[in-house]
């Protein structure tokens, strides 16, 4: 059984920065490239950014590009995400999740976790 655990969610005003942790099991993370998505209301579940296994290479959606950050400890078996300069629009639950190989955007597990709420106060 495969664990997903998001953290470090919360209340910040606009321009401030938030930290985002997913604690996953290993073999969830282990040799895996990882991502982060998020789900706004009334919106459809979005991509947000992906790191390779070894955490050298990261994407990550236009939108977010220059304010966002991923990174990973794979002795931790946790994934960060480090958010900056944050807008009322990236006010959504955020998930993580294994991704392909191929495509950082395609998550590959089917179990979600609880995710964690960002809200962005204007």
């Amino acid at each position: 059984q495969v664990q997903l655990v998001e953290s470090g969610g919360g209340l910040v005003q606009a321009g401030g920065s938030l930290r985002l942790s997913c604690a996953a099991s290993g073999r969830t993370f282990s040799r895996s490239p990882m991502g982060w998505f998020r789900q706004a209301p009334g919106k459809e579940r979005e991509f947000v950014g992906g790191i390779s296994w070894g955490g050298s290479s990261t994407y990550y959606r236009d939108s977010v590009k220059g304010r966002f950050t991923i990174s990973r400890d794979n002795v931790k078996n946790t994934m960060y995400l480090q958010m900056n300069s944050l807008k009322p629009e990236d006010t959504a639950i955020y998930y993580c999740n294994k991704v392909s190989w191929g495509d950082y955007s395609t998550p590959r597990v089917d179990y979600w976790g609880q995710g964690t709420q960002v809200t962005v106060s204007s």
